[in-house]
């Protein structure tokens, strides 16, 4: 069995489940990229692959997964996992997946190239059903991770092979995307997928910012806290750098030296006097 999860944390919570449960055991394979976001234009074809990695070594100029783009990584994994199902004809993959744009675009990517083993590639996809949180309370998960691993062991028989009429209309779901090639995409229920602009989450940074600096780790703090937003860290932050370069934003620091150097405030925001005391 190969187990398929579209996030670093999803990776624990399966391996605590196989402890619990040794039929889960087998391998787990993370497909890194963040297909919610960026260029997605012929993405199967050398051109459109290239243009992908090229906007990720942008987006991540500067952070601290610079040189890490996991497209890299991700069709060595893909070709690896299809050698393994020629090679051993019993073999199944499950593909875990929450009700996220994150996981449901990585979903898309992914099954779009597994048609040949209809049968033997099998989904689970924890939409909009409840689970126990640690306090014993019922919740509705929209990670993977954030679901207990003894809850894992219910969530399993969920599993089902995807069906042949899904290997049909899915990759042309996923080819309509492609087409319009929206830099951010959005869950809307189920896996209806909808494209926005790459300016969609710039009025939740902000929000965000205040009219008094404020560290970049703050800022994502807000953001991924109280707004819940749904990008990653080095998308906001490249957002961030636009969004000075266009005079909305404020930014004092060296972006050379990491993000812990920068500081974000409100764009023409007057800046408060300092208090003195004068002695007499």
């Amino acid at each position: 069995m190969i187990h398929i999860v579209f996030q670093q944390n999803d990776i624990e919570t399966l391996q605590k489940a196989m402890e619990m449960d040794s039929s889960l055991d087998g391998d787990i394979i993370e497909i890194k990229d963040e297909l919610a976001v960026g260029p997605i234009a012929n993405i199967y074809e050398p051109e459109g692959y290239q243009g992908r990695r090229n906007w990720w070594k942008e987006v991540l100029e500067f952070s601290p997964y610079a040189g890490e783009p996991g497209i890299i990584d991700d069709k060595l994994k893909v070709h690896n996992l299809v050698k393994k199902l020629e090679e051993e004809p019993t073999e199944q993959v499950w593909i875990w997946m929450a009700q996220n744009q994150h996981d449901v675009c990585g979903y898309y990517w992914l099954m779009s190239q597994l048609k040949a083993y209809q049968g033997r590639v099998f989904v689970l996809y924890l939409n909009n059903l409840p689970f126990i949180n640690e306090k014993g309370g019922i919740f509705y998960p929209t990670n993977l991770f954030e679901i207990l691993p003894k809850e894992i062991l219910k969530a399993k028989r969920l599993a089902r092979p995807i069906t042949l009429s899904e290997f049909e209309i899915d990759p042309d779901e996923w080819k309509k995307l492609c087409a319009e090639n929206a830099i951010v995409r959005l869950l809307e229920g189920g896996k209806k997928i909808a494209g926005a602009d790459a300016s969609h989450y710039d009025k939740d940074i902000l929000q965000a910012v205040t009219a008094e600096p404020q560290k970049l780790s703050k800022v994502f703090h807000t953001l991924f806290g109280k707004q819940k937003i749904r990008a990653g860290d080095a998308f906001v932050a490249w957002r961030t750098r636009i969004m000075a370069a266009e005079s909305k934003l404020e930014i004092q620091g060296d972006w050379a030296k990491g993000w812990k150097e920068i500081t974000i405030r409100q764009a023409g925001a007057p800046v408060q006097a300092t208090e003195t005391t004068e002695t007499i």
